[in-house]
């Protein structure tokens, strides 16, 4: 049977655990040439086990851009090319407005926003027509939570992007998408539900599906969104949250 990513080199920053961890799995059992970034070392040496497929880990932070240039310097080095670009990484943080601060600002736009367009940018030079790009947002882009507003304008920042390198790369045969979950059982979210009581029984009613969404629906998005299945579908956005932002 044919794999959909046979032999592509595939780039997955934050792959070390949740979405980004369960997409590095599916596109390496698909035939892909995977490199995942993580910050932490211990828990990217946990995720190449649970890879498999001589994934490769490269650890690093993405707002440190020479962190993004050892990462693609690597990758010139082991095959020449970049196939796809899955820029995930990226962090959750609240604070009201009257009470955000300079740090808390700077962190969470240096990863969400900075740190996705160099990843993007970096990856260029190797990559060619034919080339995907799908980029994380969240459905936080496009509502008003109490106290996210800046995680949700680095998200809506991002839908901003995807559109403006739709144009940017259309001559070069490059497509840009965002994937957009909704309220997902990671880790971080489980950890969420078990310290805020009432909270679970908030998302099922709110969402209209009724539950949150499992990784594997995300990364089941993002492979689509990457692969020529999708080869006429450029600067969208694809929410991938039971209904909530459109219902």
């Amino acid at each position: 049977m044919t794999r959909r990513f046979d032999g592509k080199v595939v780039v997955i920053t934050g792959g070390t655990d949740g979405i980004g961890l369960t997409t590095a799995k599916a596109f390496a059992a698909e035939g892909a040439f995977v490199y995942v970034t993580g910050r932490r070392q211990d828990r990217l040496d946990e995720a190449l086990k649970e890879i498999g497929h001589g994934a490769v880990g490269v650890r690093g932070d993405v707002s440190n851009l020479q962190d993004l240039d050892r990462l693609y310097a690597g990758i010139e080095r082991d095959h020449g090319r970049v196939d796809v670009v899955f820029a995930n990484a990226g962090v959750s943080e609240s604070a009201p407005i009257g009470a955000i601060e300079e740090d808390h600002f700077d962190r969470v736009f240096g990863i969400n926003v900075k740190g996705m367009v160099f990843t993007v940018q970096k990856a260029l030079p190797l990559m060619s027509s034919g080339g995907s790009v799908v980029l994380t947002g969240s459905g936080a882009g496009s509502k008003g939570f109490a106290a996210l507003s800046v995680y949700s304008a680095t998200k809506a920042a991002i839908r901003s992007f995807a559109r403006t390198w739709t144009t940017d790369l259309k001559s070069r045969g490059i497509r840009v998408n965002v994937v957009s979950p909704g309220m997902v059982l990671t880790p971080a979210m489980q950890t969420y539900l078990r310290d805020n009581a009432g909270a679970e029984d908030w998302m099922h009613q709110a969402i209209p599906f009724g539950r949150l969404a499992h990784t594997d629906e995300i990364a089941k998005a993002v492979l689509f969104l990457a692969s020529t299945e999708s080869s006429f579908i450029g600067g969208e956005e694809l929410l991938v949250d039971g209904g909530f932002v459109a219902v």
